[in-house]
């Protein structure tokens, strides 16, 4: 069954939003070492159920949260 499998969200001022997460979730977020502005986010234990994400800087004023889902064709 496909599910969704990364998250990403969209922030004007994502260091302020990842203290926002780490603080009011207990989220791990580590800004990536690559060559754009990202932000890895683990919201928690690999052997509990849930997913992790991303945070990064809104680039367009209606950009909003994408979900990833794994799906074993498009077609």
């Amino acid at each position: 069954m496909p599910r969704v499998i990364h998250f990403e969200i969209n922030s004007d001022q994502p260091e302020r939003a990842s203290k926002f997460y780490s603080e009011v979730f207990g989220w791990k977020i580590q800004k990536w070492d690559g060559p754009q502005p990202y932000w890895l986010v683990n919201t928690g234990d690999e052997k509990q159920p849930g997913i992790n994400g991303g945070l990064l800087q809104r680039t367009a004023p209606n950009a909003t949260t994408v979900n990833t889902v794994d799906v074993p064709s498009v077609d």
